[in-house]
């Protein structure tokens, strides 16, 4: 009996799912590391506590190249959490470690030039384009999403509450929030361009559609503390008041 009461438990192992931001790397290190930068500049967060994954895949490199890259991309808060597509003798204990068998998704397209994202700054809206026959995962949130958290799935997320300032959602389709937004929010994230960001309240750092983006200082006065809606058309991140 003594036996029984005091056999330990098993463990509990529990399988769950993220959604990551992957990278590749392009020789020369230098000049890809100089666009990464011009990237951070004009998206200020964008690789803030996002689950980051190296893709090596098709580059000869030693061991010496890689714990290099890695310093150079740890002095950019660029944290990386395994690294695909590697050769296993260049990978040891001081390395993340390899992963493999990542579902593929379409490519986040981040802006490329400051004349694409004052396009989408001044472009008129126009009516919205439905497109009927969508069905994608969704998850709902009960609570306020807070200041340094991170919210990532690859459906439809809707936050019953309020998103805080330094707080991020990133959705593989739609976003819907039923209170303020004052973090970021960044649906289509794997290259979705029929998703769409709604929400309550509007006081955003940033809101991005498929790679296309607008922070604070790029949207109308006019749609600050209302009720808005943005979506994409025409390669052009649009945006309205509802109702």
């Amino acid at each position: 009996m003594t036996e029984v009461l005091t056999a330990p438990q098993p463990i509990r192992l529990k399988g769950r799912s993220f959604l990551a931001l992957v990278l590749s790397p392009e020789m020369p290190f230098g000049d890809w590391l100089m666009r990464l930068d011009d990237l951070a500049e004009r998206s200020a967060g964008f690789f803030l506590q996002r689950p980051i994954v190296l893709d090596l895949d098709g580059l000869d490199m030693d061991r010496e190249q890689l714990r290099g890259l890695l310093e150079r991309l740890d002095e950019r808060n660029v944290r990386i959490m395994g690294i695909e597509g590697a050769r296993p003798s260049i990978l040891g204990p001081d390395t993340p470690p390899a992963m493999s068998g990542g579902r593929p998704a379409s490519d986040i397209e981040a802006p490329e030039t400051d004349k694409r994202a004052a396009a989408a700054t001044n472009a008129k809206p126009a009516a919205p384009e439905w497109k009927p026959g969508r069905s994608v995962p969704s998850i709902i949130v009960s609570e306020p999403v807070r200041s340094g958290q991170s919210l990532m799935f690859e459906g439809d997320i809707t936050v019953v509450g309020s998103v805080s300032s330094g707080a991020e959602i990133v959705a593989g389709g739609s976003i819907h929030i039923y209170g303020t937004l004052r973090g970021r929010a960044a649906a289509g994230s794997m290259g979705d361009t029929s998703a769409r960001i709604f929400c309550s309240k509007l006081e955003a750092e940033l809101v991005a559609i498929a790679g296309l983006y607008k922070t604070s200082e790029d949207m109308q006065p006019e749609l600050r503390g209302k009720s808005v809606q943005f979506w994409l058309k025409d390669d052009a991140l649009l945006a309205e008041k509802l109702g």
